[in-house]
């Protein structure tokens, strides 16, 4: 029997985009390749909307 559910369910598809900065578990952020923080580029957070990373959802319930 297949569930309910199944019937409006769809895969969300990822683009394969590269993302312009990288996070450091060190620092706890997402920086950039010249090393400032991805938050203080403007025109990144305008381009994709937001650098935040997952890495505390699991232990944080307001990330």
């Amino acid at each position: 029997m297949r569930p309910f559910v199944m019937n409006y369910a769809q895969q969300n598809a990822v683009p394969d985009v590269p993302v312009p900065y990288d996070y450091s578990s060190a620092l706890q952020l997402n920086l950039l390749p010249d090393g400032r923080p991805a938050i203080s580029d403007r025109a990144l957070l305008l381009s994709v909307g937001t650098t935040t990373s997952t890495a505390g959802s699991q232990t944080h319930f307001d990330d």
